[in-house]
């Protein structure tokens, strides 16, 4: 009985453990870079709640199915039952694991997916990087999440929206890949006037640079559009604002 008990509190601080990793996002796993990577770890999470509830629905219902059969599961039936809750418990909050997005996933899908799969597959890489180019990886997930929100809604064969493809989802991975191929002692050795480390961290400042130029582009667009239906609720509104009589001659 007390290696009973002993089992059941390992276990149930075990699965505690867990949970609170898994709701973190993974053992050793930083703050995520942008929106959207934070919302498939948050999917994630929530697939593995999920999982952990119907399994203790379905212990709980057949350890009631058991009772009534044989009259009464006793003490020994109660606690092999909780032993049951506590390991499946353990057991789905540890598996199935996120998996990071292969290179050649990350531009599949829309743009929103795009985004967020770049997003989870930069963090993976983010150990195998000099800290001036993770400060520009967790920037670079900054601007794609007000990116991703503009491409939304344009057109996905729009030119912005290629161009930021082929900018994420190729280049971008392509210049980390390149990276980290290189043996980590030559990193710090100039090769054409300048070391892997700062080829890469300036790499990721250019396209830093470019995705802002394409922010500020669609941008510049939709203030267009504001100034255009401001000015024309101006010229039609704008006098009956003041006063004017105008208004009551629209609304005969």
């Amino acid at each position: 009985m007390n290696d009973l008990t002993r089992d059941s509190d390992r276990l149930l601080n075990d699965g505690r453990r867990l949970l609170a990793d898994n709701r973190d996002g993974g053992r050793h796993r930083r703050v995520s870079i942008g929106r959207g990577s934070a919302e498939i770890k948050t999917q994630h999470f929530v697939r593995k709640v999920k999982r952990i509830v119907l399994a203790i629905g379905g212990i709980v219902v057949a350890a009631m199915v058991a009772g009534l059969i044989i009259d009464g599961i006793g003490f020994t039936g109660v606690m092999v039952t909780m032993l049951a809750i506590i390991a499946a418990t353990v057991g789905f909050s540890a598996f199935p694991k996120m998996k990071v997005p292969k290179r050649a996933d990350l531009v599949k899908g829309d743009v929103a997916q795009m985004v967020g799969r770049t997003e989870l597959w930069l963090e993976a890489q983010r150990p195998a990087l000099p800290p001036p180019a993770v400060t520009l990886v967790d920037q670079i997930g900054v601007q794609l999440d007000a990116l991703g929100l503009q491409l939304q809604a344009i057109d996905q064969s729009h030119p912005a929206a290629r161009e930021v493809r082929k900018l994420v989802g190729e280049h971008l991975p392509e210049m980390v890949d390149s990276y980290r191929k290189v043996p980590h002692q030559l990193r710090g050795e100039k090769r054409a006037g300048a070391t892997p480390d700062q080829q890469l961290t300036d790499g990721l400042g250019k396209i830093s640079a470019e995705i802002d130029s394409v922010t500020r582009q669609l941008a510049d667009g939709a203030l267009d559009d504001l100034a255009i239906k401001h000015r024309y609720l101006d010229y039609k509104y704008g006098d009956a604002a003041d006063g004017s009589p105008d208004i009551a001659k629209d609304t005969k």
